[in-house]
């Protein structure tokens, strides 16, 4: 595989993101029957006088930003933030951000192997800086691109390279069994009855019959549980209520985790069967961008956090930033 270094990154050359969600979150549940968002009866019937129902304004450019910036993506890059194009063919030139750090680091050591001499490291960025700015207008962007250890002067200027955004495998494998389980698959599981042979149908199943999430680069699967919502509280002092947040995963075993350690410690979820969502990250920023009945603003990304044994990850519940340990963007952080 022939690999080249992308000069310059600057559209990576990026400010560090800061969250306003605090670990105050607190979970709250909503009636299955009620609304993706507004949960309530009363909300749904929120009509205006030709009978329609309530809409809220689209988001601009600068909301969805902010709305991803507390997401961290990985690319391989050298020392200096300048990303590694990778030519899997002889006419394309693919540039890769991981949304699991693992598997960035996986691509970073079959690099070295074969380029012991280049320095070469992983680097986390802000989805939200690079997601209008590059995986949406790459294409269109003019890059110079030179062979490792070449002089700068021999750099070729080309728009030609595609930016693949891509996602963590175990959770595209989640979302395509959720397409392809049926009631039974389902009982079986709520039963505890998964054997061996269940679990293999499941999977040949998903692998060959789902209607999405087939693609192994630009479909991001986004997990939600329907009756979940996250409360982010006020500043001390503040007289502005508590606003209630609708949390959505990147991570499916991140959100089951949550939902059952809370669900074994509050009344409110007794008996409550999770009704969980599946989205597409680039058809949810599409729809972000119309007018919708569905308020986005108090819609929250939650990042993929580690899964901790035997424990639902506490990290999940907020989103990064320096305070809980992933500094981004363009801040390198190496061998991970």
């Amino acid at each position: 595989m022939l690999m080249k270094l992308l000069y310059p990154f600057a559209l990576l050359s990026l400010a560090a993101a800061t969250s306003s969600y605090s670990s105050q979150s607190l979970f709250g549940v909503v009636p299955r029957g009620g609304g993706l968002f507004g949960g309530s009866k009363s909300d749904e019937e929120n009509v205006d006088a030709v009978g329609d129902r309530e809409k809220y304004p689209a988001m601009n450019q600068d909301e969805i930003e902010e709305w991803l910036g507390h997401i961290p993506v990985y690319a391989v890059t050298d020392s200096n933030g300048a990303g590694v194009v990778l030519k899997p063919d002889s006419d394309t030139n693919v540039f890769y951000f991981f949304m699991n750090p693992i598997m960035a680091n996986q691509t970073l050591a079959t690099l070295k192997s074969s380029n012991e001499d280049l320095d070469l490291r992983v680097s986390a960025f802000s989805l939200g800086k690079i997601w209008f700015r590059v995986l949406q207008n790459g294409d269109s962007t003019q890059v110079k691109l030179k062979k490792p250890g070449s002089e700068d002067d021999s750099a070729e200027v080309s728009n030609g390279v595609e930016y693949r955004l891509v996602p963590d495998t175990r959770d595209l494998l989640g979302a395509r069994m959720l397409l392809t389980m049926d009631p039974q698959d389902n009982e079986a599981i709520q039963k505890g009855e998964v054997t061996e042979d269940v679990a293999r149908k499941a999977i040949e199943k998903a692998m060959t019959e789902a209607t999405k999430f087939n693609a192994t680069f630009n479909e991001i699967p986004v997990f939600m549980i329907q009756q979940m919502r996250m409360q982010k509280q006020p500043e001390e002092g503040s007289d502005e209520d508590a606003v209630t947040l609708l949390p959505m995963y990147f991570n499916l075993q991140n959100m089951v985790a949550i939902w059952q350690q809370f669900a074994a410690q509050s009344n409110e979820a007794t008996g409550v069967e999770p009704n969980i969502n599946l989205l597409d990250l680039f058809e949810l920023v599409e729809k972000m961008q119309e007018e919708s009945e569905i308020d986005f603003r108090n819609v929250v990304l939650v990042p993929s956090a580690p899964m901790g044994a035997g424990a639902a990850p506490e990290a999940s519940a907020t989103p990064a930033s320096p305070e809980n340990g992933v500094q981004m963007p363009g801040a390198t952080l190496g061998d991970l």
